[in-house]
């Protein structure tokens, strides 16, 4: 652990807590939050340290990360900044960047150093790797180098910009596309259509469009209200997709065939390297299909299902699957799993998975052999066997018992069970051995 305190002001829900998970094991954390017994709870779970005070967090840390709601940011900053250890670093973890920048740089002294910062990913993220995060810092003072360093060896993919430039990308990226898909979403409301109903309709396309619409629409509505309205962009955004649909329902409904090919060839032109979308939509598409294909080629056989937010790992029978339900025996207990929320193991994940967590059997086997047996043979054939984990010679001998054209090999065998054991015995009288 780094001797370091870093306290995230609003550490007991979503991002906030997220990056609890993260800093935990490396750093001395210290949470605040609203509501003051949901934080401890929090706090005790997760084994980090619990302050009701911002200023009090805000007086102790070496980094401090405000994580709170986006219209409250501006007010959080302000609030604690006369509180700030010097020569402590502030960060910010907000989806719109212009106003907390401002306010960062009007409030600050100099003695305090900020990094406003974007990760663009979620609170149900699991890993760090491969994921992208925004720096629009104004200025890069000592801490910068080491922030970025400590970002790079997660191996997460930065982005260095300024606030203005950020948030105009945002626009698109968050404002223009969770417009659109709300949108849609209200319209099928609106239309008074069941989406259940559709699934016997859906194609593979569908599919993964609905999942992403319902994946926008599910999230926190307030946050998803203030990253439109608090986007200086915003206005501009939602105006020309208004227009562009309007525009395009209009040449429709006028039977302006040759216009809307002309719209449609333009809008593609537009997208960019439309083979990589089509490659990368190929892959979710496939990726949709083998998991059912190979869920349904195991039915009646052990499989490992991984839960993809828990981390929890399922293994057992797997009795049958519909749509959206893997049912698995475990002995005499039986489990449903979603299938959008597991991935399957590979034999190798979960050959890996017993090991760690089932008791294994060790034994020792003597067995009495013609003396010219080849011992590698026999290990490398025994490693062979499933469920077999390790075999080592421990003991040869040829004194007065043994027949002179024979040797007495004593093996150590761990497995995973004693039926596996079993099985290297029956192997051993194959190779012309006696069991002693």
């Amino acid at each position: 652990m780094i001797e370091m305190n870093v306290g995230i002001i609003g550490g007991s829900d979503g991002l906030g807590k997220t990056l609890v998970y993260y800093f935990r094991d490396e750093f001395e954390v210290y949470i605040s939050a609203r509501d003051h017994l949901k934080g401890r709870k929090v706090a005790e779970k997760l084994g980090v340290n619990y302050i009701e005070s911002n200023a009090g967090i805000a007086n102790i840390s070496d980094i401090l990360v405000i994580s709170v709601p986006i219209h409250l940011t501006s007010e959080v900053i302000r609030e604690v900044a006369p509180f700030m250890k010097e020569g402590s670093l502030m960060v910010d973890v907000t989806s719109v960047k212009e106003e907390p920048s401002k306010t960062m740089a009007e409030v600050l002294p100099e003695t305090i150093e900020y990094i406003p910062t974007h990760p663009i990913f979620g609170p149900r993220t699991t890993t760090l790797d491969n994921q992208v995060i925004v720096l629009t810092a104004d200025k890069k003072g000592k801490w910068y180098d080491k922030v970025y360093n400590y970002l790079a060896s997660k191996n997460m993919r930065i982005i260095e910009t300024t606030a203005e430039h950020h948030d105009f990308m945002m626009s698109i990226v968050q404002v223009l596309t969770h417009f659109s898909f709300i949108s849609t979403a209200y319209a099928i409301e609106k239309l008074s259509v069941d989406i259940s109903q559709t699934e016997d309709y859906e194609s593979p396309i569908y599919n993964l469009m609905i999942d992403m619409i319902a994946r926008i629409v599910s999230q926190n509505p307030y946050l998803t209200y203030n990253i439109q309205s608090r986007n200086n962009n915003g206005p501009k955004i939602r105006n020309t997709l208004a227009d562009a649909v309007v525009e395009l329902r209009d040449v429709i409904n006028n039977g302006d065939e040759e216009e809307f090919i002309d719209i449609a060839i333009k809008a593609t032109k537009h997208m960019g390297d439309i083979k990589n979308a089509l490659g990368r939509s190929d892959k979710a598409i496939s990726a949709l299909s083998y998991e059912y294909s190979y869920l349904n080629k195991s039915i009646g056989q052990e499989v490992g299902l991984k839960h993809i937010y828990s981390g929890k790992v399922h293994v057992g029978i797997l009795e049958s699957i519909d749509g959206k339900t893997a049912v698995l025996r475990d002995g005499n207990k039986i489990k449903k799993l979603r299938i959008a929320n597991i991935r399957i193991l590979l034999p190798i994940e979960l050959y890996q998975w017993k090991i760690e967590n089932l008791n294994t059997k060790t034994e020792s086997i003597s067995c009495v052999f013609p003396k010219n047996v080849h011992v590698e043979t026999i290990e490398n054939t025994v490693m062979n066997i499933e469920n077999i984990i390790d075999i080592k010679l421990t003991d040869a001998y040829n004194g007065p018992q043994i027949d002179d054209k024979f040797i007495s090999l004593t093996f150590e065998v761990t497995a995973l069970c004693k039926r596996d054991i079993e099985k290297v015995k029956k192997l051993f009288t194959g190779f012309g051995g006696v069991i002693r």
